[in-house]
């Protein structure tokens, strides 16, 4: 992806590289695969240095990937915003003392976990994910943020499912998505 790439460009070249699978996790579910994109090197890294750039002069400190797919997008942006990584997982995978919150999504809910120390007050913090969808996952973690004295500064997703409303959770926070179904 070159410099002059419109986000518009972007935003297509990426949406054809998303692969729709039907009936996974769940019946009724149409999941987006990202791996198609994760395996295109061009898009993948025009997609990691568009977020960068959206975020570079927000003084973020620590972008926190949201389990799992989120891990594949937030460690490359990250890296290029010269902040920490955060890792949010799902209950009892982390191994250090955590804070938790549960949430609501599509198909049931479940409960995410943040080492106790892993934001410290004050520090501006990037939420990322690969899709927005209820809002419930990313609320979760800005709680958990907030609880550990963090400032969320923004929530960056590259598929946004608009149909489920999930801003609403979010009311008030800047959020970002580069693709909006």
């Amino acid at each position: 992806m070159n410099q002059a790439m419109t986000t518009g460009d972007l935003a297509a070249k990426v949406k054809t590289l998303l692969r729709d699978v039907p009936d996974f996790p769940r019946k009724g579910i149409i999941f987006k695969d990202i791996t198609p994109l994760l395996a295109d090197h061009a898009a993948f890294s025009g997609m990691i240095k568009h977020f960068a750039a959206r975020y570079g002069k927000a003084g973020i400190t620590k972008v926190l990937g949201i389990e799992a797919r989120g891990f594949l997008l937030a460690s490359p942006i990250a890296l290029e915003l010269g902040a920490g990584l955060v890792p949010v997982r799902k209950k009892g995978k982390l191994p250090y003392r955590t804070v938790a919150a549960s949430y609501a999504l599509e198909y049931g809910t479940d409960t995410l976990e943040l080492h106790e120390d892993a934001v410290k007050p004050g520090e501006k913090v990037l939420i990322v994910d690969d899709v927005l969808a209820t809002g419930g996952t990313a609320a979760a973690v800005c709680e958990l943020v907030e609880k550990l004295g963090g400032e969320v500064a923004g929530i960056a997703m590259m598929i946004e499912l608009e149909f489920l409303k999930g801003r609403a959770k979010l009311a008030g926070r800047d959020i970002y998505s580069l693709i909006k179904y």
